[in-house]
């Protein structure tokens, strides 16, 4: 109930950022995560208090799962003087590395994950063995900093957690003109970690397989690979129409909401009535 109702909260506060920025509000770009927070939320959900977090800018609701309230994502896009950095930068570049364990994200893609590998490797040399919660998109999944952070964490038995969001466009890029296997969970056969596939979709998947890699990483088993076959339902950013992505496809995956998904799971199970289902959003 907890997870269903942050990614309520997730799609809710990004909605109203949709609204401000056309209302010229919002400085600067804006990424909304539309169709990715059972990916961000749930993930984020399966870490303990003192684990860590890594997101990217499109995380936002991860960030919230993490202790952040989502006036701070807003006023941060709108570089208010009471914003988390005090209006000195914009988006959700951001973190708190002293109380809620979270490394702001990183433009330069993959950069983030070697910060959460030695993250991870001063926890060890205090004795501790924590999970560092990482995020990439299947463009950023190829960049040299990627392969050398992960690398680097695979060999050193780090429990670095890479979340692989395989969204099929990285911008405008489809997957065939990037790589040339099927899935890039294969990938982690390279690294010598565990790979696993998840409907990033679907909330429960994605907990559960982020639980089973949190709880290596506390067990000093070392890092995991979680690719969340999933889709962008907005573009890059607002600038940023998408009318390279086929109509049909947009369509298959709008069948797919995340929210949607979860109500229908919620109502089934019992978990939640029709009415609470409602009084919820």
């Amino acid at each position: 109930i907890e997870v269903f109702r942050y990614m309520i909260v997730n799609r809710r506060m990004e909605a109203a950022l949709e609204s401000m920025y056309k209302q010229s509000k919002v400085i600067g770009g804006l990424y909304l995560s539309l169709g990715q927070e059972a990916s961000s939320v749930a993930s984020a959900y399966a870490l303990d208090r003192d684990d860590w977090l890594g997101p990217m800018i499109r995380n936002q609701g991860s960030m919230i799962v993490k202790g952040y309230q989502p006036r701070a994502t807003m006023m941060q896009y709108m570089a208010k003087g009471t914003s988390p950095t005090k209006g000195r930068d914009s988006g959700s570049h951001y973190g708190d590395p002293k109380t809620l364990n979270v490394v702001a994200p990183i433009s330069h893609l993959g950069d983030s994950i070697s910060v959460l590998a030695g993250v991870a490797l001063g926890a060890r040399l205090q004795g501790k063995q924590i999970a560092c919660l990482g995020y990439i998109g299947d463009g950023g999944q190829s960049t040299g900093p990627t392969y050398e952070g992960f690398n680097f964490a695979a060999v050193q038995r780090l429990g670095v957690v890479l979340l692989v969001e395989h969204n099929s466009w990285a911008y405008s890029t489809p997957v065939e003109l990037q790589f040339a296997c099927k899935d890039l969970a294969d990938r982690a056969i390279g690294y010598g970690v565990p790979g696993v596939i998840v409907d990033g979709t679907d909330a429960n998947q994605v907990y559960d397989a982020t639980h089973e890699a949190v709880g290596r990483a506390h067990r000093g088993e070392g890092a995991s690979i979680i690719e969340a076959k999933l889709m962008r339902m907005k573009g890059h950013a607002m600038h940023d129409p998408a009318h390279y992505v086929p109509p049909e496809v947009l369509e298959f995956w709008k069948r797919r909401d995340p929210i949607v998904r979860m109500e229908g799971y919620m109502r089934e199970t019992g978990w939640m009535t029709e009415n609470q289902i409602a009084e919820m959003h």
